[in-house]
């Protein structure tokens, strides 16, 4: 979609999404006037937009578009019979897709970083954003979650350099191709391919068929970055026309992980650069997926021009994501954690971290099935193997079951049935006050609580802390 040059105001709906919010700031900051409507409006997404000067209204209403707007983004949980977007549609006003401004906008003209894959999307993104301000090299950047180094998950810098967080997901009711498609990658990290967003994928072949597309854009003097444990992604890589650099702690892999070591706090390891020592690097992260989200990293950083030593550097100066393994509080030594995971793999890899930097610890997994794909039976099997590495698992209800078929739906209690098999403790119990109750009065100093969900979950963090508060005597 070609897009008029003589832009001025642009209006958003569905503003208050993150990445649309993040998008919001971006253009306001280039001088543009940026106006935009969502139905639920609450901080901190309203108090931030609101500080860039952005007009927020509530609800859908064509009124809000009597004064026709240059351009209307329209957001991709938006469908036809919402208000506005019919009033956009019957007014012939100019629209877009989210992906598609932010190639028109910001991703054209420079060198572009996309990072894919089911899972470890966000924090490969800002390893490699990190590392490259941290480089002097000022990006720009379009992350799905917040880096904690940088407070936010976006930024308009001065150089040539855009990294941006790209997934398989469709772009807009009127665009179903997958979001990537627009960003024109340069440099491209594959981190994983497994079957997800069911609610717009038939099975694995269609989405291994939007990744073959998508590596299909590579032009032959970018770079592919390929997750070499990964067989659907080893299966794909070989069609790339440009150069391809794999990455794993397989021996066989051209950056690979050697003497990895796990601490509490922290993994140390050698990156080596096919056959060469090139750096030994300390990470504030753990667990063997994020050992792997660092080397597709460094291979990014390093095709960009960054050395060993600032590369070595800035990775210990990584201060994670929110909402990504982040300590929530710790209560007369219990420990309880905030994760977004939200697929099986996902799962067992954040749970397998944990055990990685505790292996003697107590570990209490808590899990809500949140996400279109999460609540399907298709997935039973693989749950009731992701917990392994727990050693107490407490599964909530579906969030929204209403969502998912009936036939289609899965059943949490089968799935706690099939991990009990497994010779494991679990249990389902629905509410987060059934939760908070169970786990609050049973938990011990060295437990560390794994609370997983790409949701609120109902505040269960701080319920959960604040009985512990009570319980132990601590100080709220």
């Amino acid at each position: 979609m070609m897009l008029q040059r003589d832009i001025k105001n642009i209006y958003m709906i569905a503003i208050c999404g993150t990445a649309m919010g993040s998008l919001a700031a971006m253009l306001k900051s280039q001088g543009y006037n940026i106006a935009g409507s969502d139905n639920h409006i609450y901080p901190p997404m309203s108090t931030f937009l609101r500080s860039q000067g952005i007009t927020l209204y509530e609800g859908f209403d064509p009124t809000h578009l009597d004064s026709p707007p240059d351009l209307v983004i329209i957001g991709n949980a938006m469908s036809r019979g919402n208000p506005e977007v019919e009033a956009v549609l019957e007014r012939n006003i100019p629209y877009t897709s989210l992906p598609e401004a932010l190639k028109h906008f910001f991703i054209q003209g420079k060198t572009s970083i996309v990072v894919t894959g089911t899972h470890g999307k966000t924090t490969t993104t800002s390893l490699i954003a990190w590392l490259l301000a941290f480089a002097g090299k000022d990006p720009s950047f379009l992350i799905g979650g917040i880096p904690k180094n940088f407070g936010q998950g976006f930024n308009v810098g001065k150089s040539d350099l855009f990294v941006v967080e790209g997934d398989e997901y469709d772009s807009a009711f009127f665009d179903k191709g997958a979001k990537f498609f627009h960003y024109l990658p340069h440099i491209l990290v594959v981190n994983n391919i497994e079957f997800d967003h069911a609610d717009i994928y038939d099975n694995l072949d269609q989405i291994k068929l939007a990744f073959r597309r998508l590596i299909n854009l590579v032009p032959r003097n970018g770079l592919l970055l390929a997750n070499r444990e990964d067989p659907n992604v080893m299966e794909l890589a070989p069609r790339a026309f440009c150069p391809v650099e794999t990455f794993g702690i397989d021996h066989d892999a051209f950056w690979r992980a050697e003497h990895i070591r796990f601490f509490p706090n922290s993994t140390t390891f050698n990156i080596v650069q096919r056959d060469r020592e090139f750096a030994s690097v300390t990470v504030p992260l753990t667990g063997y997926h994020n050992v792997r989200n660092v080397l597709a990293a460094v291979g990014a950083a390093h095709r960009i021009g960054l050395v060993p030593d600032v590369i070595v550097a800035g990775l210990a100066q990584f201060q994670n994501i929110v909402k990504r393994m982040e300590v929530k509080a710790t209560v007369n030594g219990v420990t309880i954690y905030d994760d977004f995971a939200h697929h099986p793999t996902k799962v067992r890899s954040t749970i397998n971290g944990l055990r990685c930097q505790f292996p003697k610890n107590k570990i209490w997994a808590i899990y809500e099935p949140r996400t279109a794909t999460a609540k399907r039976k298709i997935m039973e099997d693989e749950y009731a193997k992701a917990f392994d590495d727990a050693d107490v698992i407490i599964l909530a209800a579906l969030h929204l079951p209403e969502k998912v078929k009936a036939e289609e739906r899965m059943s949490v209690e089968s799935v706690v049935e099939k991990i009990k098999q497994r010779q494991k403790e679990a249990y389902y119990l629905p509410t987060v006050t059934e939760i908070v109750d169970y786990v609050a009065p049973r938990v011990a100093p060295g437990d560390q609580v794994l609370i997983m969900s790409n949701g609120a979950f109902d505040n269960i963090h701080q319920r959960l802390i604040s009985k512990l508060q009570d319980r132990f005597g601590a100080k709220r």
